[in-house]
């Protein structure tokens, strides 16, 4: 049964964690959706993970696009989430252009949009015109780079960080990330808001938790935050594979005669 909003807005209800990826293409999201994931998400990340860029700061909607195409069609169960990328949203209506390409061109279900009060017009164009849309509060990569440090950790930032949660949830997302905050903070904001807050470096209290798939697999990059937890080491299999086939080949072991036609 394909997942729905509603389906996703109920496992808040009954108190059921929400599990979420961020991937970006079709194989990953083929054996994502297999595997039980609620929540694949097409992030901007793409940019670091698979585009070898130092931050998200040079992805585009084209390249998001791309991969979002990919990953709706092996995901036809599987709810899927647009990463908005930077300048995308600049205004509401151009905010309301790029999502609806998103949805009609990607695929995708919804698009997340990062912050609170700044894009509060773009949140309500897109509301109003239908579009779901997931919020970001926290850390925001698109503000801050490749820099990984603890948002909220203040009075202040804390209060701020609420306050836009609050009012993010008020105007309608049906969910947003709460990314490297305090996980009393992540806590609080997910007691204050109607909608699923998903977690990534705030937590066990949120409704779900999200992390990049290549990052739980272990297949290294150059940041190493410390939430996340690595279930296996894909990287030296693959190495080791790699390896393995080169030296088949230079030794003439492959292809063999049952390997030819």
């Amino acid at each position: 049964m394909k997942h729905t909003l509603q389906i996703i807005a109920e496992k808040k209800r009954r108190g059921e964690k929400i599990t979420a990826l961020s991937l970006y293409d079709y194989p990953s999201a083929r054996i994502a959706e297999a595997a039980g994931v609620d929540i694949l998400m097409v992030g901007d990340s793409v940019g670091m993970v698979f585009l070898g860029h130092p931050n998200t700061l040079g992805v585009t909607v084209e390249n998001l696009l791309y991969h979002t195409q990919a990953v709706t069609r092996a995901a036809g169960q599987t709810f899927v989430v647009a990463d908005m990328p930077i300048h995308s949203y600049e205004d509401p209506e151009t905010a309301l252009r790029n999502a609806r390409r998103f949805i009609d061109e990607g695929g995708a279900d919804a698009v997340k949009l990062e912050g609170g009060i700044r894009i509060q017009p773009q949140v309500q164009k897109l509301v109003a015109a239908g579009i779901p849309v997931m919020g970001h509060l926290g850390m925001l990569p698109q503000s801050t780079g490749s820099q990984f440090h603890v948002h909220g950790k203040t009075p202040e930032e804390a209060k701020a960080i609420l306050d836009d949660a609050k009012m993010l949830d008020r105007l309608g997302v049906f969910a947003m990330v709460l990314e490297c905050i305090p996980a009393e903070l992540a806590a609080t904001v997910t007691q204050a808001v109607k909608c699923p807050t998903i977690g990534i470096g705030a937590g066990a209290a949120t409704d779900g938790q999200i992390l990049v798939l290549q990052d739980i697999l272990g297949i290294r990059s150059s940041v190493n935050p410390r939430f996340v937890r690595r279930y296996a080491r894909i990287e030296e299999i693959m190495e080791k594979a790699i390896r393995d086939y080169c030296r088949d080949v230079t030794q003439k072991k492959f292809p063999s005669r049952e390997e030819s036609f």
